[in-house]
This record gives structure tokens, sequence and C-alpha cells, in this order.
């Protein structure tokens, strides 16, 4: 598992350096369509990221949630199974 997310980490860090370079280039060149071509990469960069981040805390959030769910169903099932012994 950590190989795969060293993998998707390069790949992402890549993407974001795409991004930075295209944004750099686009300001760069003087033809009629690089200003619009300018607008979507900067976009792109801070949309990019924000939209990763906020899919990364909401797995996190759903991990964890889902985690504790059924931590707290075997401790009910444990309690349920010991409360019929007595």
């Amino acid at each position: 598992m950590k190989k795969v997310k060293r993998i998707l980490a390069a790949i992402g860090a890549i993407l974001l350096f795409g991004m930075y370079a295209s944004t750099l280039l686009f300001a760069l060149i003087d033809h009629s369509a690089s200003k619009g071509m300018l607008k979507a990469s900067i976009a792109c960069t801070i949309i990019f990221p924000v939209l990763l981040y906020a899919y990364t805390l909401v797995y996190k959030l759903t991990k964890d949630n889902s985690a504790d769910i059924e931590d707290a169903e075997q401790t009910d099932e444990s309690a349920a199974s010991g409360h019929n012994q007595n």
C-alpha cells in the first residue's frame, strides 16, 4: 500500500509541476489564445490541489467514522452476548 501511495504522490507532484510550468509558459507567450489558456491554467493550479485536499479529508473522515461504527457494533454485540450468559 505504501508503494501505491508513493507512486500516486509522485504522479500528483508531476501534475502540479506541469500545471505550474504551463502557467509560466502561457504567461510568457504572446499569442491570442494564450490569455484564455493562462486563465484556465491558473484556475486548474488553484482548483486541483483544493479538490485533492477535500477528497482526502472526506476519505479520512468517512474511513474513521466507519471504523468507529464497526467498533461500537462489536462492543454492543459483546455486551449483549455477555449479558445472555449470566
